[in-house]
């Protein structure tokens, strides 16, 4: 049983394309970003870029993922609601790198603790593997249920394992920009890419992938990107 959940409102902008254009978005999401610095309530920025071709889970290889992510994190539902509702970050950033897709998604972020703590640990791990598991599912309640049963205690268990997060999708539109279809998100945090390929190669792995095989049914994707994390703010 997890002892302890610390909370916060985060929205998450996911952009798309093809690889060539990485390095230039990426540099525009790592100047554009400190401009939300000042956006009421907000607590930390960071931007998720693909890691290294070396990261190696045995079950899931989904390539190289999103171009970036940024996570923009608050400390009320509130202000994440009204960062949202009232300011036009969504025009924005599709303006500024027209021919990309881009996805943004508010979510109620969980973060639990690890390697028998009493607490979640503050994120600062730099390495992530971020999952997402798309609609649409037979019952989303119970497999949200399910998946926060078994997932997260489990996790915590993994070897070197820094940080465990879960996000829950809320409705919560910003101008501009469609919402991903996610039934829920998670995130787990390595020192390292080695840290983590030692972790994918533990029975713990083994045992996640009997946990996946017993969730309640449903037929979304689901994807699983290495992404190296820099915090901008915060």
């Amino acid at each position: 049983m997890v002892s302890e959940v610390a909370k916060d409102w985060v929205f998450e902008v996911a952009c798309t394309g093809p690889a060539d254009r990485g390095p230039a978005v990426r540099a525009e999401v790592n100047a554009g970003t400190r401009g939300w610095a000042g956006l009421r309530g907000m607590t930390t920025i960071d931007v998720y870029s693909p890691a290294a071709d070396d990261a190696c889970d045995p079950f899931n290889d989904d390539g190289a993922g999103p171009l970036f992510i940024a996570m923009v994190a608050f400390g009320t539902r509130d202000a994440l609601q009204a960062a949202l509702e009232t300011a036009p970050l969504g025009a924005r950033i599709a303006e500024a790198s027209p021919g990309l897709a881009y996805t943004c998604t508010a979510f109620e972020r969980h973060a639990y603790p690890v390697a028998g703590e009493a607490k979640p640990a503050p994120l600062r791990a730099r390495f992530s593997y971020v999952v997402r598991y798309h609609k649409p599912a037979e019952d989303e309640a119970a497999f949200i249920r399910n998946y926060v049963d078994t997932h997260p205690p489990t996790l915590a268990t993994l070897p070197g394992i820094r940080s465990v997060m879960c996000y829950f999708p809320l409705p919560i539109a910003a101008q501009g920009l469609a919402a991903a279809d996610y039934i829920i998100g998670n995130e787990v945090a390595f020192d390292s890419v080695a840290a983590f390929n030692t972790a994918m190669q533990s029975p713990v792995r083994q045992e996640l992938r009997r946990h996946f095989h017993e969730f309640p049914p449903f037929s979304g994707i689901n994807t699983h990107f290495p992404m190296n994390r820099r915090r901008l703010v915060g």
